[in-house]
């Protein structure tokens, strides 16, 4: 957004228009016990080696950020290639906005398709949007696509799903017709257990693979048990780099996955900004939320693009809208879109098999351990839980306070029963230095 100064004459002018007299009239509606009633406490102004000098000291207390981490749980540290950065700060990126004008904006039409080609073919479906908030809201919002398709309001999902992102969605929907019914998972295997909720009333099964234990869900079976009762499967993805090792939902019978793509070369930066993935079949695409980005020509036959089926309140009548979701995150897509074509089919295969290898060490590592063991049997990618001796919220301080090591997330936080369970994730940029320093850490904490 741009800046505009006004000169005093200019303020007065403006409020003369409005019959005030000063920006206190103005703002009279604003109660005086909610107003700050001070100057904001800004420094004077600075040099520009003195800013640099504040930002840096501000920058060291965040020790957090030099430990070896072992976090994930639906943010993740990826190395991001130096390409993915440099190229998105080019100006016509940085300051481009929504593409409404086709003939001025090819160029940011041009990688939402490629987006959009690229996501459908990790995911295996036939058509994805061009990109939403962030994972959760794309999970709320497939809900209500289920419900358009198949006019029923039950949702099913699996409390092996992101806990925070069942919160945004259950919040999201609250004032709608959906009626959310949780499924416990299993605690021998870590994978959604009781499938018997399922009737001729559920619009839709919702599963996260890998789950929130970073257990992968059998997709087959579950979708086959869906449609079974004229139901649709919705995959929830959180970390993307899995689509280079797993199949993709959508050969395993999905209709409809959502994710995170914040794994293709976004900073974690402390939650935001992401970006949501939102991918279906074709038939299904005129109830997509969002908007898609499609190729056109002209008379002369030469290849542009265009936004098309913008099934939004912004664009079509409000009663008519599929959803209000008012974004594409057009600088976070390109950054993902840069990210996978920067990597390759082989690159991503590469990253997210280093994932899996050093991942299996770990907890191979850590299980060897008396007192540890991995309370679940399913398959993993890159995040397991491990069962400690103790309450994990213990051991996890005391790793991190004596050996400057972030352990993981202990689960009691979601799961009141797991009070010695946490969550570890392992990606290609954990070295084996730092997996065999969390091991000796945690040996140390027994």
């Amino acid at each position: 957004m741009r800046y505009i100064p006004n000169s005093p004459e200019e303020r007065a002018e403006m409020l003369a228009v409005v019959g005030l007299d000063s920006a206190d009239e103005l703002f009279r509606s604003i109660p005086k016990e909610v107003q700050l009633g001070r100057k904001l406490n800004v420094t004077d102004p600075l040099a520009e080696s003195e800013v640099i000098a504040a930002m840096e000291t501000m920058a060291a207390k965040n020790t957090a950020a030099t430990k070896p981490s072992f976090l994930g749980a639906g943010v993740y540290s990826h190395f991001s290639p130096t390409i993915v950065d440099h190229l998105i700060q080019r100006s016509e990126f940085f300051t481009s906005y929504t593409p409404y004008q086709p003939e001025i904006a090819q160029g940011t039409l041009q990688y939402i398709f490629e987006f959009q080609t690229l996501v459908c073919q990790l995911t295996g479906m036939e058509v994805a949007n061009a990109s939403m908030y962030d994972g959760s809201t794309a999970m709320a919002e497939a809900y209500l696509m289920a419900q358009r398709v198949t006019r029923r309001n039950k949702i099913v999902v699996a409390t092996s799903v992101h806990p925070e992102y069942r919160e945004v969605a259950a919040t999201y929907t609250q004032h709608g017709d959906a009626e959310i019914v949780e499924v416990a998972f299993d605690e021998t295997s870590g994978r959604i257990a009781d499938l018997s909720v399922l009737d001729d009333q559920t619009a839709a099964l919702v599963v996260q693979s890998p789950n929130f234990f970073g257990c992968v869900e059998d997709l087959k079976a579950l979708a086959d048990a869906a449609h079974a009762v004229g139901a649709l499967l919705v995959v929830v993805v959180t970390e993307a780099i899995s689509f280079g090792l797993l199949k993709s939902p959508g050969s395993c019978g999905a209709d409809i996955v959502v994710g995170e793509g914040q794994s293709w070369g976004i900073p974690m930066g402390f939650g935001g900004p992401h970006v949501g993935l939102f991918a279906t079949q074709e038939k299904f695409v005129r109830q997509m939320p969002g908007r898609l980005c499609g190729v056109a020509y002209d008379k002369n036959g030469n290849r542009g693009f265009v936004l098309t089926l913008s099934t939004r309140e912004q664009h079509i009548r409000r009663e008519k809208a599929t959803s209000n979701i008012c974004t594409n995150q057009g600088l976070i897509a390109l950054a993902a879109t840069i990210y996978m074509e920067t990597m390759g089919k082989k690159g991503l295969q590469e990253v997210a098999m280093q994932n899996a290898q050093k991942a299996a060490y770990a907890a191979t590592q850590i299980a060897a351990i008396d007192g540890y063991s991995l309370p679940f049997s399913a398959p993993k990618f890159n995040e397991f839980v491990m069962r400690g001796p103790r309450p994990a919220t213990e051991i996890l301080e005391k790793m991190r306070t004596e050996n400057g090591v972030i352990g993981g997330l202990a689960l009691s936080k979601y799961y009141a029963s797991h009070d010695n369970d946490f969550l570890v994730c392992v990606t290609e940029t954990n070295t084996r230095d730092q997996i065999d320093n969390f091991v000796s850490a945690l040996n140390e904490s027994t």
